[in-house]
């Protein structure tokens, strides 16, 4: 079974470093097996990817924003860690889609993430999941996703 560094490498992923809180928070918790991400929101050349689903982005584009989320969120976690091997499991994901009220593709949208967790952790990749849809999102973001994951 390959290493979560060869699965990494083979998806051309270089993990950025643990991502700058915006605000009066920390970017992780842990409390005993679990560790909880604080939202990340999708970035696009160092800067929010801006954009409202439904409005001027598409479902597309909203997934691969969410996949940006995800390789953040491994970043972190990785800082949180010192090894990606100490997951057990992918616990929870919820996720924040910026969409018009007329916008019911959250869920696909949230997939950008989930496929990428999944072909990183394999089979501790598969996670509880909430996508809602808001009317903002900080600094104007398409998606901002947070993570819980067990540990060891």
């Amino acid at each position: 079974m390959p290493s979560i560094q060869d699965r990494l490498a083979e998806l051309q992923i270089a993990l950025p470093p643990q991502a700058t809180p915006a605000g009066a928070y920390v970017p992780f918790v842990r409390t005993g097996d679990l560790v909880f991400l604080s939202g990340h929101i999708a970035k696009r050349d160092g800067r929010a990817w801006v954009g409202q689903l439904g409005r001027d982005t598409d479902t597309a584009t909203g997934q691969q924003a969410a996949r940006a989320v995800a390789v953040d969120l491994l970043g972190t976690l990785q800082a949180a860690l010192g090894d990606l091997e100490r997951v057990e499991r992918i616990v929870k994901v919820t996720s924040l889609v910026n969409s018009t009220p007329d916008f019911t593709e959250h869920h696909l949208v949230t997939n950008g993430c989930s496929e990428l967790l999944g072909q990183v952790f394999g089979e501790r990749g598969a996670h509880a999941r909430a996508a809602y849809g808001v009317a903002q999102l900080p600094l104007g973001a398409c998606v901002e996703i947070e993570l819980v994951a067990e540990v060891r």
